[in-house]
């Protein structure tokens, strides 16, 4: 294939794609909004799955690189109730197939392994068109034009690519996150460390949730998850970070002390992550020289599998392409038709189901059982 592959977006689904094309020899040109690799934070800790983001790294040719990532303990699991009684707990024993690594560290692995002129930062996508005849014409904030007869959207949520495919915009979960960092825990915090454990937390009730990740350095990595509209959010001044942090911890009033800090001793100011979904079912006609991948083609509310499947995208839609290197548009079907089935199914497994808590049936007692169902099936 002689054609150059034009993806938007570096995050963890593009690079991917950029990086099986790479090893099978087709030129791929990467176009981020971002100034540079390191112009904002990349997020916290990633559970890479044997079923589908390994498979990728795989693809990709990356696993040594990526055991170079592991942070060892991770993988350690415990549930509490509001009270902070321990009611489930399950140690990372060296066995599990979801180690666990920092984003930002994955994201630069897959940057290091592409040719230093793959990714052109700083271009922002204002807009796409068609062209015609599979054509399409890409154009940036900052200015210029990029034409191209292969398009891949991977720019996530709110994909400027993603109308060339299908009208679909995504909606509120009726849930939003607050995320806190607490540094130095071991010592600084030391009753929300031994409540978070080594590895990972979670504490909720119908529509309140509190978790937490150790991440690298000894950070804790907190996640204020709390089902309410998106005025009610709005009332809360967030550039206030005391006024907001004490309207956010009132909602969380007689939990233990130990999860409570995890709002109120945070070392960074609160940040607000309304959280957004696509229509589970989403897909489209086939469109020539267009497609997506990761969250511009299947957001989803958080369940662990949204960078698994962004990178599996990036993997298979490379593979398709790199055995059908005639035919763009044998490639992109073979893709969507793998990919749109599996996207759905990851959407509406039963552990994502009871991650959600917006139902008054949802409590910590659901995903204890949901979670040891899903790690005991094959």
């Amino acid at each position: 294939m002689n054609t150059d592959v034009t993806i938007i977006g570096a995050g963890l689904g593009g690079l991917t794609l950029a990086r099986v094309l790479h090893i099978h020899g087709i030129p791929a040109t990467v176009y981020e909004a971002e100034s540079s690799p390191t112009a904002r934070s990349q997020g916290g800790m990633l559970d890479i799955h044997d079923y589908d983001g390994q498979l990728a790294l795989q693809a990709a040719d990356v696993m040594d690189e990526f055991h170079g990532l592991i942070l060892e303990g991770r993988q350690a699991m415990r549930f509490l109730d509001r009270e902070g009684t321990v009611l489930f707990e399950k140690a990372d024993d060296g066995t599990g197939g979801r180690p666990e690594v920092q984003r930002g560290e994955l994201r630069q692995m897959l940057l290091d392994s592409l040719p230093a002129d793959t990714v052109r930062w700083g271009h922002k996508v204002s807009g796409t068109r068609s062209l015609g005849e599979g054509r399409h014409e890409v154009t940036f904030a900052g200015g210029g034009t990029v034409a191209t007869d292969l398009l891949v959207g991977a720019d996530g949520a709110w994909s400027r690519v993603r109308p060339l495919l299908s009208t679909a915009t995504p909606e509120y979960t009726g849930k939003s996150v607050v995320e806190t960092y607490l540094y130095d825990a071991d010592t600084r915090h030391p009753a929300a460390a031994k409540t978070v454990g080594g590895g990972a937390m979670i504490a909720l009730t119908p529509d309140r949730e509190i978790f937490a990740h150790r991440e690298r350095g000894d950070t804790l990595h907190a996640y204020v998850g709390l089902s309410e509209p998106l005025e009610w959010f709005a009332a809360i001044d967030f550039t206030d970070a005391a006024a907001a942090t004490a309207r956010i911890a009132r909602e969380f009033e007689g939990w233990a002390p130990e999860l409570t800090a995890l709002i109120t001793d945070g070392d960074t100011p609160p940040v607000l992550r309304p959280l957004y979904a696509l229509p589970i079912e989403h897909r489209w006609d086939r469109v020539p020289g267009v497609t997506l991948v990761g969250d511009a083609a299947h957001l989803a509310a958080p369940n662990g599998e949204g960078a698994n499947l962004a990178m599996l995208d990036g993997a298979e839609l490379g593979q398709a392409l790199a055995t059908h290197p005639d035919d763009v548009e044998a490639a992109f079907t073979a893709y969507e038709r793998a990919m749109f089935p599996r996207s759905a199914e990851a959407a509406t497994f039963e552990g994502a189901e009871a991650h959600r808590t917006d139902s008054d049936t949802n409590t910590v007692h659901d995903l204890i059982a949901a979670f040891t169902r899903h790690e005991q099936s094959p």
